[in-house]
């Protein structure tokens, strides 16, 4: 069992920025890649950038491309997503996920955090 816990959601205005934090426990952290997802009310969940195990490799939907960051430190077993300049269309909860297979799609990710509101107003 992997257990992961989202931190740093909140209130931001249009054009700010907010750091996203998933603290893993459990199983080894680095055996895991590494996802973010986000879920608008009543739109389904979307992808928005995932990190290989190692940290070296990573993915972002083209929306956030330029703007967003996803980040890993092993040693603290903790994923990151650092996120500039945004947008109120990109309010939702957002999710962390660990999975073992870098790149995969959303249904095959095995372990989920409970997800940090996020809210730009504009």
């Amino acid at each position: 069992q992997v257990q992961l816990v989202e931190s740093g959601g909140g209130l931001v205005q249009a054009g700010g920025s907010l750091r996203l934090s998933c603290a893993a426990s459990g199983r080894t952290f680095s055996n895991y890649a590494m996802g973010w997802f986000r879920q608008a009310p009543g739109k389904e969940r979307e992808f928005v950038a995932d990190i290989s195990w190692s940290g070296g490799s990573t993915h972002y939907a083209d929306s956030v491309k330029g703007r967003f960051t996803i980040s890993r430190d092993n040693a603290k077993n903790t994923v990151y997503l650092q996120m500039n300049s945004l947008k109120p269309e990109e309010t939702g909860v957002y999710y962390c996920a660990a999975t073992t297979l870098f790149g995969a799609g959303l249904y095959e990710y095995d372990y989920w955090g409970q997800g940090t509101q996020v809210t730009v107003s504009s």
